[in-house]
Formats: structure tokens, sequence, C-alpha cells
């Protein structure tokens, strides 16, 4: 029902919006300021976004939960595809997600709504793994046998030092 009402009033809200600035200032400069604001938000998207990512990979990195930051290029993607938008509307709504305490804002009540089930990085268990809990390590391994002649050189398949 709230989809339904975004798709309803959002190009009501625009068409209005039209209407009063093109009444105010001419069809030419409000086509101007369309045209303004989605070059001036896509660089201001591009420039934001990459700060999103590096964030990303650096919690990635540090093995940090990288919600946050998933959360932050979502809004700036959303922040882009609003402001690519043609209206006034949209535009509002979108120079409002890339300011990061906008975004904040958005999180924390986002957060009020949204509960997380689980957390996990990495591949997590194997079907049928039983953690036996203190300083046991589960693996596996292979005996190799050595083969007759083995000592006489490398093998070929790396090069050596004295190999370039």
């Amino acid at each position: 029902m709230h989809l339904f009402l975004a798709f309803l009033l959002v190009p009501i809200i625009e068409i209005a919006l039209f209407i009063q600035v093109g009444g105010l200032i001419g069809l030419w400069p409000t086509l101007a300021i369309v045209v303004a604001t989605a070059v001036l938000g896509s660089w201001l998207m591009r420039v934001q976004g990459k700060l999103a990512l590096a964030q990303l990979s650096q919690s990635f990195s540090e093995l940090r939960d990288p919600t946050e930051p998933l959360a932050h290029g979502a809004m700036i993607l959303l922040a882009g595809v609003l402001l690519l938008t043609p209206g006034f509307f949209t535009d509002a709504v979108g120079f409002a997600l890339l300011i990061p305490p906008v975004r904040l804002a958005v999180m924390r009540y986002l957060s009020t709504r949204i509960k997380v089930q689980r957390f996990q990085m990495g591949p997590g268990p194997r079907p049928g793994f039983q953690d036996r809990g203190g300083d046991v390590v589960e693996g596996e391994y292979e005996e190799v046998t050595r083969r007759q002649g083995a000592d006489k050189g490398p093998s070929g398949w790396v090069k050596g030092p004295d190999r370039h």
C-alpha cells in the first residue's frame, strides 16, 4: 500500500512543482535547473560512492560488520537514481541522501524497524560439523611417499634462483 501511494503521489508532486517553478521562472530556466541538478548529482554520487566503497573494503579487510557501509552505499545508489529522475522533489530527496548525517538518521530509523536475525562472515561450518570446544582442531591429511630418484634436483615445475 505504501509503495502504491509513493508511485501515485510522487509524480503528482513533481508535476505540481514543475508547474509552480515553471510559472515563476519560465520553461528554459526550469529545464536548465533539472539538467544541472542531474549533472551535479551524478558527480556527487560518484564521489560519495567511491568513499562508501572504500569504507566497505576497509570493513571487509578488518573483518568488521559491513552493514553500515553497505547501507550507506545503498542510500547513495538510491540518491543517484533520484537525482537522475527529472523533478524537484526527487532531487531534494536525492541531495538529502547524499548528506552523511541524513543517511545516519535514516539508518537509525530503519534499524528500529528492521531486526537482523543472523550475521556471519566466511563460509561457516560444514554440514555435520560438531564444535567440541577446547583446543581440538579438525583436519584432513594425506600421506605422501617419496619416489625413488626424487632427490635429483628441481622438478621443472618451478624455476629455481639460477633459472631466469
